[in-house]
């Protein structure tokens, strides 16, 4: 019965996304132009090449807000069971929000957080 419903989903979705991608493709408009390809910013014609190189500082900002957010989304599951487990949940939420922390800190130490 599970693998009918797998098989029922995922047929659905593929032939979701297909149908609209076909859609997409024959009732979009069609204009071919040089113009359109070009860069666009903020109503400004953009000069030279749009390829600059960003600073690492950017990805590391984002990869490490990334990783802050994700954790404490598990802080939601546990919440949930806190009372059925008792301390044990009590005690293994503090560890974790002690490695938290701890890497919190080890990014604030190095700078990392800093808006360079």
């Amino acid at each position: 019965m599970n693998f009918t419903l797998l098989i029922t989903v995922l047929v659905t979705a593929i032939t979701l996304v297909v149908a609209a991608y076909v859609l997409a493709k024959l009732l979009g408009p069609r204009s071919y132009a040089k113009v359109k390809g070009e860069p666009y910013e903020s109503g400004i014609p953009t000069r030279g090449s749009s390829w600059l190189p960003v600073s690492v500082g950017f990805y590391l900002f984002a990869i490490l807000f990334l990783m802050f957010d994700v954790e404490t989304v598990f802080l939601y599951p546990w919440a949930v069971v806190v009372k059925e487990f008792g301390a044990m949940a009590l005690l293994s939420i503090g560890f974790f929000l002690v490695v938290l922390v701890l890497g919190l800190a080890y990014a604030w130490r190095k700078g990392d957080l800093e808006w360079k």
